[in-house]
């Protein structure tokens, strides 16, 4: 085990699965000299040459196509999107060709296709820059959907993104990149579509991924002072999703609260309080409450662009007021 950032476990995955699988490639907007918009790529171009690690022209619908069109000859490609505000200029290629191919061709082709890009929102990048898209991509069978939350597993998940024979979207919070953490130096795998409990308890389960799981990690700590034992669910995966931990959990608490950091509205929460209500219905002693974004697009203020997130206090709220518990002590 060594400490390294969330940005340095991800190169480090890179690096290994390159150093593995010489059909492993990059490509993307500045990946190769300028070493990644966010840095994850640092060293790459150096060790392993033009031939694996390529800058692209300023063109998403090109370096997805170009990027399938690899996968189908047999490279495992990584296609590196500057941020995935612009994977909408990409639309038509990962859903009408990376998602389909497979079933189009009766199963005779995979697309062992990895799509790396940043999301978040907090630091005042404006409505165009500072979205949370993953309900497009989840809503779209025949992509996986991957939203890590720590180092360990943004290694371990990208590993075993790049060796499934599936196209992946590979969500980085762009907020995590310089926290830090225990990550396995080894040959670290974190399977797809398995959820981690990262903290266990008895009164509430909190289902949440990638940025907000700090948030929650946080709200839960604070919710200890009014004696609440929150269990939290780490998704990790969002298809294939865990609803197996889902279900276990909140028919052990008999009540459930979904974060993220996407708009309401048609949000991977929405799903998944559907999905607790028609499975877990007798089990419920309340109903499922969602904490996610305001349904508006992201103000460039700070001050209303904070008022836009879900935080900390509101899900600390949103649990005491659940349980019917005054806030009375400080928090």
């Amino acid at each position: 085990m060594t400490e390294l950032s969330y940005r340095d476990a991800l190169n480090l995955a890179l690096k290994e699965e390159m150093d593995r699988d010489p059909e492993i490639m990059i490509l993307g907007e500045e990946v190769a000299f300028y070493q990644g918009t966010y840095k994850v790529t640092r060293g790459l171009y150096a060790q392993y040459g033009e031939n694996r690690v390529k800058d692209t022209p300023i063109s998403e619908e090109m370096i997805v196509g170009a990027a399938i069109g690899a996968a189908m000859s047999g490279l495992r490609p990584i296609a590196e999107i500057m941020t995935i505000n612009f994977t909408l200029l990409a639309m038509d290629q990962i859903v009408n060709h990376a998602a389909k191919i497979h079933y189009m061709f009766g199963g005779q082709v995979k697309i062992p296709l990895v799509i790396r890009t940043p999301q978040g929102a907090g630091n005042q990048l404006g409505a165009q820059h500072s979205q949370h898209l993953e309900a497009y991509f989840f809503h779209c069978p025949g992509i996986r959907v991957v939203a890590p939350s720590s180092p360990a597993d943004a290694k371990g998940l990208l590993k075993s993104a790049i060796r499934d024979d599936n196209p992946v979207l590979f969500i980085e919070d762009q907020n995590l990149y310089n926290t830090k953490g225990e990550v396995p130096y080894y040959d670290y795998i974190v399977p797809l579509g398995i959820a981690n409990i990262v903290k266990t308890g008895d009164d509430i389960t909190i289902i949440s991924y990638s940025k907000s799981i700090q948030d929650c990690l946080k709200a839960a700590k604070i919710l200890e002072n009014y004696d609440i034992n929150a269990e939290i669910i780490d998704l990790r995966c969002l298809n294939p999703l865990d609803t197996t931990s889902i279900f276990q959990s909140v028919k052990k608490t008999g009540l459930a609260i979904i974060v993220n950091e996407a708009w309401k509205t048609g949000s991977v929460a929405s799903e998944i309080s559907s999905l607790i209500t028609e499975n877990c219905f007798e089990y419920l002693e309340a109903p499922v409450l969602r904490i996610c974004a305001q349904d508006v697009p992201m103000p460039y203020n700070k001050v209303l662009e904070k008022a836009s997130l879900p935080d900390i206090e509101t899900i600390v709220d949103s649990v005491l007021d659940m349980l019917k518990i005054e806030k009375t002590k400080k928090t």
